[in-house]
């Protein structure tokens, strides 16, 4: 028994979200953990809240607001289609959505970790060098949090492969366009096929410990454990 083309179209596409998603939380991420890390408003706790949320919550609970939100009578739907763009729901887009949201603090909290780590000294070195903001962030924060950053790159593309219930409310199941790797195995066990699950389930078991290994090995190389 072999992979058959939906399979390695739900394969690409999850590849393809995973990618996507985790270039954009890099990005909108790194700003909230940086925040996150130094300032010491009361708006902290609120925010770190709103960032973990997902960790808490059901995947099927942000799917259904999302699915709201999104949808032609929501606020983010509405404004979509007043710009001509139609609605996000049951398309890429929208998978690229709930995905950004659902796998947040996979990303934010190991870069807000890392920036915590740095402390305030060489940023006070930074200063007094009159560094602007630009050359401290790339001179000297970047380099301090890279494992930080490939901590949460991995975590965070990671986990937006193993979704299933915000991409399934959000998305549906439509071939080449929402119909990912963890949507496949669903479709292959309800018509009851076994041996094309396995293949897939197999496949993200491996890659799941892959990961867990990468991580695990690097904490014990980083720590002097040989």
């Amino acid at each position: 028994m072999t992979l058959t083309s939906a399979d390695f179209s739900a394969i690409w596409l999850t590849l393809k979200l995973a990618s996507l998603t985790t270039a954009i939380l890099l990005v909108i991420g790194t700003p909230i953990a940086l925040w996150l890390s130094r300032t010491r408003s009361w708006l902290r706790g609120p925010v770190g809240a709103i960032v973990a949320l997902p960790l808490v919550l059901p995947p099927t609970v942000i799917g259904f607001y999302l699915l709201l939100a999104l949808g032609p009578h929501g606020f983010v739907g509405q404004f979509t289609q007043s710009l001509g763009f139609g609605t996000l729901t049951f398309s890429f887009a929208g998978l690229v959505v709930g995905s950004v949201l659902y796998s947040m603090p996979f990303v934010v909290q190991p870069l807000q970790n890392a920036f915590s780590a740095i402390g305030t000294r060489p940023l006070e070195v930074a200063a007094t060098l009159r560094a602007n903001p630009w050359d401290t962030f790339f001179s000297v924060i970047l380099p301090l949090a890279r494992p930080g950053f490939i901590t949460a790159a991995i975590l965070g593309f990671a986990h937006t492969v193993g979704e299933f219930g915000v991409v399934l409310m959000i998305g549906g199941n439509i071939p080449d366009k929402t119909r990912v790797v963890s949507v496949q195995i669903y479709d292959h066990v309800e018509a009851m096929e076994y041996a094309q699950a396995h293949w897939l389930a197999g496949a993200m078991l491996v890659f799941s410990f892959a990961v867990l290994l990468v991580l695990y090995s690097g904490r014990k190389t980083k720590a002097g454990w040989s």
